[in-house]
């Protein structure tokens, strides 16, 4: 019962961090997932023990040239290149238990990009003509704690059938489709109550955040495996890691800004 009320309280306070940032200005909510992402990078060095501190630099480097600097689409969407085909090449190593270790190099530019571009990325999300939708941002979250919440209820009442054992052997196959339909049922309510998107890009938007933010969670659960650690951290009472509390948020965003520049070409 203790544990339960520790999770309920840390997740409270984030929820209400994050609402905090969104509805007070974009600056505030780049300045908040710059943050994040730092903390994250921290605990990913962690697990991977990569040497030095020059990843974080790097970041740094990358968040003010993207996000303070630089409008131009042709770099952007270099930027969103490099950080799919990383993401692409964490989701083959996560099929092939065989594979090699990563070296020095390979950590460094994982790092930079599989979570330095998610979280560009993620901040990129909301920014719509010019303007910051907030509500586009919020549904994005509402969707992602949507499927983690009863992807959990769900298995923790009627799974049977492991989905990734090697990886992580409390996710279910039950507990994956139920997270995955009442996120289905989130994205039609946000089609309904927000004026941003359709019904069908809510859908389609749902679509790739559960299946993005699945393979997130087991691929950060899979780095935590080879480092023998149970939590990415312990800065979140009862959750662990920032890296445990945004795994499938920041791994799923770069699909999802793909998502939303496909949309609105064929829109």
């Amino acid at each position: 019962m203790k544990e339960v009320f520790r999770r309920l309280i840390t997740g409270g306070l984030y929820v209400l961090i994050l609402l905090s940032a969104v509805f007070l200005s974009s600056d505030a909510f780049d300045f908040l997932f710059m943050v994040f992402g730092l903390a994250c990078l921290y605990e990913y060095k962690r697990l991977v023990r990569l040497k030095g501190y020059y990843i974080f630099i790097a970041y740094l480097a990358l968040w003010w040239v993207f996000i303070y600097l630089n409008r131009s689409q042709l770099l952007i969407h270099l930027l969103l290149v490099l950080t799919l085909m990383v993401d692409l090449v964490l989701i083959a190593r996560l099929f092939n238990p065989g594979a090699r270790a990563f070296t020095e190099v390979q950590k460094f530019i994982i790092g930079l990009f599989y979570l330095g571009g998610g979280c560009i990325f993620l901040t990129m999300i909301p920014y719509q003509d010019q303007s910051f939708a907030k509500f586009l941002i919020m549904g994005v979250f509402v969707m992602i704690w949507v499927n983690d919440s009863f992807a959990y209820l769900v298995g923790k009442t009627l799974g049977r059938n492991k989905l990734f054992p090697s990886v992580s052997p409390k996710k279910t196959v039950e507990g994956t489709v139920g997270g995955f339909l009442f996120t289905l049922g989130a994205a039609v309510a946000l089609g309904y109550c927000t004026p941003v998107l359709r019904v069908p890009h809510w859908l389609a938007l749902a679509v790739v955040l559960t299946g993005m933010g699945t393979l997130g969670d087991l691929i950060e659960s899979k780095l935590k495996r080879n480092a023998g650690l149970k939590d990415s951290g312990a800065i979140l009472p009862g959750h662990g890691g920032m890296l445990d509390r945004l795994d499938s948020l920041v791994f799923a965003a770069p699909f999802a800004y793909l998502t939303l520049i496909i949309l609105r070409y064929v829109s």
